[in-house]
């Protein structure tokens, strides 16, 4: 079990600059630090009688480290590349791409790095949870708070200790502050996952269930139209397996942000008549939206520049370089709720669409406020996104993950899936957050014990199909089996109509493997090796990756 070190907080008052560095609570002139340890359980919080600005908040962890351990650190957000590492393993950062670049296409909006600072062999971190394996024992840290910031988990292996810090540098805080609250508990797999959730109280809305389905984005990308959407859905309405959820992805609307513009060379009798169409079919239709975000060449950000998020120089903050750019929005813009919560109304209640595809959620927090840390943020968008959608389903994706929970039924675990393995070598320089077939694969493995918990797992899609992939037939093969075994969203992005005989026993088999269950998971440098459960069998399975 972890022991406890030391806390630190440091924090302004006036012009001073105050730092306290203990084991036990302390208290002075109206401040206090509480800290408490029972059980599985810790915490250090903070009351202030006085406006005040943290610094830092921080709890160092004594923990004996051996080259049989095995550290998994969960990633920023859905797309961040998160797997375990061996004790001298290193994060990737983007301290070898060129500064211009990085400028140029906004690379570091997609994850922590402008907050984070990366380290050296043994020194890994991530968010909101984590563990440290030594064969099948884990030692869990689960944060409890992360409505009140986000809480990062950071390992020094060379000097045996685990540093737990939240995420609250320049809040103003005058009150009381829920800062670090922990699970930290040892146990099996199951053991330690379970007392989390149990702790976080987070519950699956009962009438949600796994699902199997379609989505446009990896078989058309944005060309899309009424009659390709009609094609698939034939395709995909005429196979044995039952279908739930037919999603149309991005490409119906004339710019991202505009929404309720619907491009009517494409789709001339409007949203509603598609989704009344995969209704007839007796499927759920989705429709993927990204509403925290609009992009530049949009009629949104020509008319309401009012509304989008700026930083302490009054600059615009952009989220990334998707489309011609986008720019992340400010959900305490009333004007700007209330059109979303128009638009909300219109795609659920009038279109008809019963599953909504959240996207780019995480551009909501890139930038704290006085007030607000990046965890307030993030929490109160999902709040306001769940409100909107009323009992439509959500897809969370691209979105630190612990915000999602309680709000979304369905959310991404890993980035998008790839038409090839692993991409060029230059493109694999590039943020955590890249597009990466294998890197998904990974993620769904890694963070397979979220599925059923917390929501119910979006591994992205498998592809089966020939044409327009340059996936071989075993990288299609685990793509869909692992995608089969660990999500409960279980979704193609193909014209199902041309599956050959072999390519339709292949996806037979994936459909069988959706009630298995995987006991163990471990990685070489080149090989996945899965042992899992079905019915009352194990199996081992070996992958190239």
């Amino acid at each position: 079990m972890l022991k406890l070190k030391q806390v630190h907080l440091s924090f302004e008052d006036g012009d001073e600059l105050f730092s306290v560095t203990t084991c036990r609570s302390v208290s002075s002139e109206g401040f206090s630090l509480d800290i408490h340890t029972t059980g599985d359980f810790f915490s250090a919080d903070i009351r202030s009688g006085r406006p005040v600005t943290l610094r830092q908040l921080s709890a160092v962890f004594e923990h004996d480290f051996s080259d049989q351990d095995r550290i998994f650190l969960n990633g920023y957000q859905s797309w961040t590349d998160s797997v375990e590492h061996r004790t001298n393993g290193r994060m990737h950062s983007l301290e070898r791409v060129p500064a211009k670049t990085i400028e140029k296409w906004a690379l570091n909006r997609y994850g922590d790095y402008d907050f984070t600072s990366y380290g050296h062999e043994g020194q890994l971190h991530g968010w909101s949870y984590g563990y440290v394996r030594t064969g099948e024992f884990f030692c869990f840290i689960g944060s409890l708070s992360e409505k009140s910031g986000f809480t990062k988990i950071a390992t020094d292996t060379a000097g045996n200790i685990i540093t737990v810090t939240k995420d609250c540098s320049g809040l103003e805080l005058c009150g009381d502050y829920s800062g670090i609250d922990l699970i930290i508990t040892e146990g099996s797999e199951k053991e330690v996952f379970d007392r989390w959730a149990e702790a976080l109280g987070t519950k699956l809305r009962p009438d949600v269930k796994p699902v199997f389905g379609y989505t446009s984005w990896y078989r058309h990308y944005q060309n899309i139209s009424d009659s390709i959407i009609a094609q698939d859905l034939e395709g995909l309405a005429g196979q044995k397996f039952k279908a739930d959820i037919f999603q149309i992805d991005d490409g119906y609307q004339t710019a991202v942000g505009d929404w309720l513009s619907v491009d009517s060379e494409k789709f001339p009798e409007g949203m509603k008549k598609t989704a009344g169409d995969i209704r007839s079919k007796d499927m759920v239709p989705g429709l993927w939206l990204a509403p925290l975000v609009c992009e530049e060449k949009s009629e949104l950000f020509a008319l309401h520049k009012d509304w989008l998020v700026t930083d302490d120089e009054g600059n615009y903050v952009k989220g990334g370089s998707n489309w011609s750019g986008f720019y992340a929005l400010d959900i305490y813009n009333q004007d700007f709720r209330e059109h979303l919560r128009n638009v909300f109304n219109t795609v659920v209640n009038e279109w008809g669409f019963g599953l909504l595809k959240l996207d780019f959620l995480y551009a909501a927090c890139i930038v704290p406020r006085p007030d607000k840390t990046r965890g307030m943020i993030m929490a109160d968008a999902m709040a306001m996104l769940r409100e909107f959608a009323g009992d439509a389903l959500i897809l969370g994706c691209g979105v630190p993950l612990a915000s999602a929970f309680g709000y979304v039924d369905y959310c991404r675990i890993g980035c998008d899936v790839s038409l090839d393995w692993n991409d060029k070598p230059h493109m694999r320089l590039l943020h955590r957050e890249r597009v990466s077939t294998r890197n998904t694969i990974l993620n769904s493995v890694f963070r397979r014990q979220l599925n059923g918990r917390f929501f119910y797992n979006d591994p992205d899609v498998f592809i089966l199909r020939s044409d327009n992939t340059s996936l071989t037939a075993p990288q299609k093969k685990c793509l869909a089996e692992i995608n089969a075994m660990t999500g409960g969203v279980l979704f193609n992005s193909d014209n199902a109509a041309e599956y050959t005989s072999e390519q339709l026993r292949l996806l037979s088999g994936i459909m069988k493997l959706r009630d298995a269950e995987i006991i163990s998971a471990e990685t070489t440098e080149k090989l996945l090796k899965i042992r899992f459960m079905l019915g009352e069998k194990v199996y081992n399975a070996q992958y190239r990756i």
